[in-house]
C-alpha cells in the first residue's frame, strides 16, 4: 500500500493526512514536538495512520509533503530524502519567517530554497495556493463535473508525473505551471493564491463559513497567467 510520509501537521498536513486515508493510503505524521503530541489525530485518523519523526515521515512515504514554515525548512531532514518526491506547501509570510532578502529581491521562489537544501530530493509545489478548509470540502470523485485543479510546478517530469497522480487520489486534477521557478505564480498575493477557490473577492480574507467554490482547469490557468502579465506590467 502507497503511503504519505507529512513533516509538519497543521492545517494543510492533517488535512491531507484526512484525505489520504479516505483515499485508501496509509500516512505516516510528523512534526516539530514529537510523535506523543499526534496522538490524538492519529486516533482520529484510525488504523492507517501512524504518528513518527520527521525522518520517520521522510523514510516512509512514497510522497513526502513538507509543510512547515519557511523559516524552519533548514530542519528538514536531507538524508532519508534523497531520491524521493517532496511536495512544498510553503509561503512565505516576513511577518513570520523574517526578511529573506532573496525572496524579497524575486531572485528565486520558495520551492527553489527547499530544493537548495535537499539536493537530493525532487521537490513540486503544490498544495500551497488554497485555504486548508476549501481543500477538505473541494476533493471530488476522478471525472466529477465539478472537480477543482490544484496548481504544480517541479524541474523533474517523473516527480510532477507522481505528484499529478497523488492529487488525482485526493480528489484533484492537477495544472502544470512549469519549472519550480514558476511556482512564484501561485504564490501569495497572485491571483492564483486562494483567490479561485474562495467567493470572497481578492484582498478581502476568507470568512470562515466560506465552503468554497470548484475551479477548474481552465479557470486556474487563466488566474496563472493573470499572475505573470501582472508581474510583465510591474
Amino acid at each position: 500500500m502507497a503511503t504519505l510520509g507529512l513533516i509538519g501537521s497543521g492545517n494543510i498536513g492533517s488535512t491531507l493526512a484526512r484525505l489520504a486515508v479516505d483515499a485508501g493510503l496509509d500516512v505516516v505524521l510528523s512534526n516539530s514536538r514529537g510523535p506523543e503530541t499526534l496522538a490524538e489525530l492519529v486516533e482520529e485518523l484510525g488504523p492507517r495512520a501512524r504518528a513518527s519523526t520527521p525522518d520517520g515521515a521522510a523514510a516512509a512515504g512514497d510522497w513526502v509533503v513538507v509543510t512547515i514554515p519557511l523559516r524552519n525548512i533548514d530542519q528538514v531532514p536531507a538524508e532519508p530524502l534523497a531520491g524521493k518526491v517532496v511536495l512544498d506547501t510553503g509561503n512565505y509570510y516576513p511577518q513570520r519567517d523574517g526578511q529573506i532578502p532573496e525572496l524579497d529581491a524575486e531572485e528565486t521562489t520558495t520551492s527553489e530554497l527547499l530544493q537548495r537544501q535537499l539536493p537530493g530530493a525532487k521537490v513540486v509545489k503544490a498544495f500551497n495556493n488554497i485555504y486548508f478548509k476549501h481543500l477538505a470540502s473541494l476533493a471530488r470523485p476522478s471525472g466529477a463535473a465539478d472537480r477543482t485543479a490544484l496548481p504544480i510546478a517541479g524541474d523533474d517530469t517523473e516527480a510532477k508525473a507522481a505528484v499529478v497522480e497523488l492529487l488525482d487520489k485526493l480528489g484533484f486534477d492537477a495544472v502544470d505551471a512549469g519549472p519550480l521557478a514558476e511556482g512564484w505564480r501561485f504564490q501569495r498575493d497572485t491571483a492564483a493564491y486562494v483567490v479561485p477557490y474562495a467567493k470572497a473577492p481578492r484582498g478581502k480574507g476568507i470568512s470562515g463559513d466560506d465552503p468554497g467554490s470548484p475551479a477548474s482547469a481552465d479557470e486556474l490557468r487563466a488566474a496563472l497567467d493573470a499572475a505573470r502579465r501582472y508581474r510583465d506590467t510591474e
